[in-house]
């Protein structure tokens, strides 16, 4: 299979953690469409140095989430290297209309977190162990139980309030 198509059927098999990624950093679709072509073209250029070492999912998220943390560090170095992606590769837009009530507000809660929370919740979610996501993050297991339970408490402060 040419890099090019074993990309598009990576991408496509787990494009739920961009959208997860993307809806959670990125309040506005044109925001999140913005990222996800940053996020894509990052992977992209980072595909030849997957070495398998790790889960595939595990670099993804890793690359996906070090893209979104800096996205607004340097948005003026984004807007001038913005490359168009064809839509049909992937579009996220299927993901968002599928959502319940409930899931909006979470991720609109997600939103409100600063970016490291951000990172951890969304790997909390996903169901990836506190080794797995302390390697992805780099901070220890540890710190990662510490935070995780202070933004579940925040997290389900916001819900009862809601």
């Amino acid at each position: 299979m040419e890099k090019k198509e074993k990309f598009i059927s990576v991408i496509k098999e787990h494009k739920k953690i961009i959208f997860k990624i993307c809806s959670s950093y990125c309040r506005h679709i044109d925001e999140r469409k913005d990222l996800e072509q940053e996020i894509l073209l990052q992977l992209w250029h980072s595909f030849p140095k997957y070495d398998g070492r790790v889960k595939i999912s595990t670099w993804i998220y890793k690359i996906a989430l070090y893209t979104a943390i800096s996205f607004y560090r340097d948005n003026e170095k984004h807007k001038k290297n913005h490359v168009a992606i064809d839509e049909t590769v992937i579009s996220l837009s299927d993901e968002e209309t599928n959502q319940t009530e409930e899931i909006r507000f979470l991720y609109h809660c997600i939103r409100q977190l600063n970016e490291l929370d951000k990172a951890l919740i969304l790997l909390y979610l996903e169901e990836h162990p506190y080794k797995e996501i302390a390697q992805i993050i780099g901070i220890t297991e540890t710190n990662v139980a510490t935070k995780l339970s202070r933004i579940k408490k925040h997290l389900k402060e916001q819900f009862n309030n809601q």
